[in-house]
């Protein structure tokens, strides 16, 4: 048993951490495990490799995420910020090395190999573009004359800049929505926030106009007949094949057929083999973290903490609420994993990184330190 009187970094560590917010999140990938072990094997035999090789690969990834996500908990929010810069700035030169010589898969240039590994870049500069902005937010709370937001809107046009170059339209809205959130939460004028979401409205509409791949995405989902939607009608099919208890283990028909029944639709997977039940559960446990983690950062004081934590909570829900949305035929089809429950390394390890960020800035620190930090004053001011 350990002590409150012991004074080590892991008991503080211990005694900080939010334990029902971590369990949750273990919980996820937990079930990512079980969920990669039903729905993977016959993609790989489908296309020619061992029936467990996605399966070995994930419990793989799993290791060094879990290391990740522990490691970046124990982080000060200080180390935080100095940590995401170095990461985006990293994030920012795949990105570029992938655009020059990464390979062509589909029209996309999203992938880029070192040492063996593939990368995926954007994956990586998710996370630590939230906690920069968010830092640029704070600061513009703290001092109006320095143009923090100025600064965040520059870093958000670049990325989106890159992404859009890949292309990545789905992790564009993605960004777009969650610097919208923040921008949002940091108190800015409703003007602002109406005006950026025209100009994401108007880039969608110039995107359906000029790129035919993401016009024939919306037009199959606008008119099903008008195109191929055989993904997710075979994963509509599943979610009624599976009805409230599913199939069992091992009985599912759609994953035989689905090319991405072990990424982009696992969920569906899930839906047919365990049942309705399980996917609220799985619901319950995304919606769990994302609201267990706004909750804390309202409560902090320091406003670094408060927009970070924040952001990261619903950079984690709107990309959970994308696949499963996809999956259940809500929105046009578009491929985001599923939070620790689809397979992908790059999107694993991501994830960990940005979950162990907001363990870290969801942690009960004294009133002293968080004073210390120099931010305690802005936050009397801001509120």
């Amino acid at each position: 048993m350990l002590s409150r009187e012991e004074r080590t970094p892991f008991s503080e560590w211990w005694w900080t951490v939010d334990k029902p917010l971590m369990g949750a999140i273990l919980g996820l990938m937990l079930t990512g495990v079980i969920l990669s072990l039903a729905a993977s094997p016959p993609v790989a035999t489908r296309i020619g490799l061992d029936p467990f090789h996605f399966f070995s690969r994930h419990v793989l990834f799993l290791l060094p995420s879990c290391l990740v996500l522990l490691g970046v908990s124990f982080l000060s929010p200080r180390s935080i910020r100095r940590s995401a810069l170095i990461i985006f700035a990293a994030s920012i030169i795949l990105i570029v090395l992938t655009l020059a010589i990464g390979p062509e898969v589909k029209g996309s240039r999203r992938w880029i190999t070192l040492l063996g590994v593939n990368i995926q870049a954007s994956e990586i500069a998710k996370p630590s573009f939230v906690v920069i902005a968010a830092w640029l937010f704070a600061e513009s709370t703290k001092r109006p004359e320095m143009p923090a937001t100025t600064m965040a809107l520059v870093l958000l046009m670049m990325l989106v800049a890159l992404l859009v170059m890949e292309p990545d339209f789905g992790q564009t809205m993605l960004i777009l929505m969650v610097w919208g959130s923040l921008f949002f939460i940091a108190g800015m004028r409703m003007i602002w926030v109406f005006g950026l979401a025209g100009l994401g409205a108007a880039g969608l509409f110039s995107a359906y106009l000029f790129v035919p791949h993401v016009a024939g995405r919306i037009k199959r989902f606008m008119n099903p007949a008008s195109g191929d939607t055989f993904q997710v009608d075979t994963a509509m099919e599943a979610f009624y094949n599976g009805g409230w208890f599913g199939l069992g283990p091992g009985e599912g028909i759609a994953k035989r057929s689905l090319p991405d029944s072990h990424t982009d639709f696992v969920f569906a997977v899930a839906a047919e083999e365990f049942g309705i039940i399980l996917c609220l559960a799985m619901l319950a446990l995304f919606a769990f973290v994302v609201i267990r983690t706004l909750s804390r950062a309202y409560a902090n004081e320091d406003m670094f903490s408060r927009f970070a934590a924040s952001g990261l909570a619903i950079l984690f829900g709107i990309q959970a609420a994308i696949n499963m949305s996809v999956n259940l035929q809500l929105i046009p089809a578009k491929g985001m994993t599923l939070p620790f429950i689809s397979y992908g390394g790059s999107s694993i390890v991501s994830l960990a990184y940005g979950v162990g960020m907001m363990l870290a800035l969801t942690r009960l620190r004294p009133r002293t330190e968080v004073e210390a930090s120099g931010h305690a004053e802005a936050m009397r001011s801001y509120a």
